[in-house]
């Protein structure tokens, strides 16, 4: 854990999401809605140091519902999610020399902050599509040997998806894309998260 950079990511995190919810709220907002949200994540690390397969993770956090017109919102979101995935022996053999340790699991915990744009078709239905940034709180501390990380502390990502609304619940699934190479050892080792969102939303006010 890096205590202090988490405690500067949070506060940086949550000032952004609330200004967006004030910007987005004198914006001739037609509704404004929070609420909280949580689920299960499906994720995969793509690169020839992992194993070509799913693993399950969690994410939970808050979101603003911002309506804009009668089928368009805006919808900042603020959530802490989970990555687990099992490496290869092609990450062992190149990184445990590098890193002095055998690893053979990663964990990662990230703050996202996704800003979606929806659509809705009907009352019940929306589509929603936009970008995510999330910023690494924390890993393995075997993956933090003589000062190395191995993994960049940024990532940025496009999500697209569907929510169903009935009454203040939620139930959404998205999937997220990486378009950042998160290796910040082996630049011709690409690292590419994928994820599928799963969960459900309650609209406290």
């Amino acid at each position: 854990m890096i205590n202090i950079t988490k405690t500067e990511i949070m506060k940086t995190s949550l000032l952004l999401f609330f200004c967006s919810i004030l910007f987005l709220s004198s914006v001739n907002a037609q509704s404004v809605h929070f609420g909280i949200k949580g689920g299960a994540n499906v994720n995969k690390l793509s690169g020839k140091s992992f194993t070509d397969k799913f693993t399950f993770g969690y994410h939970y956090g808050a979101f603003v519902e911002v309506g804009i017109s009668d089928k368009f919102s805006i919808q900042p979101e603020v959530f802490i999610s989970q990555v687990k995935q099992d490496t290869s022996s092609q990450f062992r053999a190149i990184y445990n020399s590098i890193m002095g340790t055998a690893t053979s699991k990663v964990q990662l915990n990230y703050i996202n902050i996704p800003i979606l744009i929806g659509y809705k078709p009907s009352d019940n239905l929306t589509f929603q599509a936009g970008p995510q940034y999330a910023v690494l709180m924390s890993k393995n501390e075997t993956l933090l040997q003589n000062g190395k990380n191995a993994f960049k502390s940024g990532d940025f990502s496009l999500l697209a998806g569907l929510q169903f609304q009935a009454s203040k619940f939620r139930i959404y699934g998205r999937y997220a894309i990486g378009l950042s190479n998160l290796n910040d050892i082996d630049k011709m080792d690409s690292w590419k998260s994928q994820s599928i969102q799963i969960g459900i939303g309650l609209a406290i006010f």
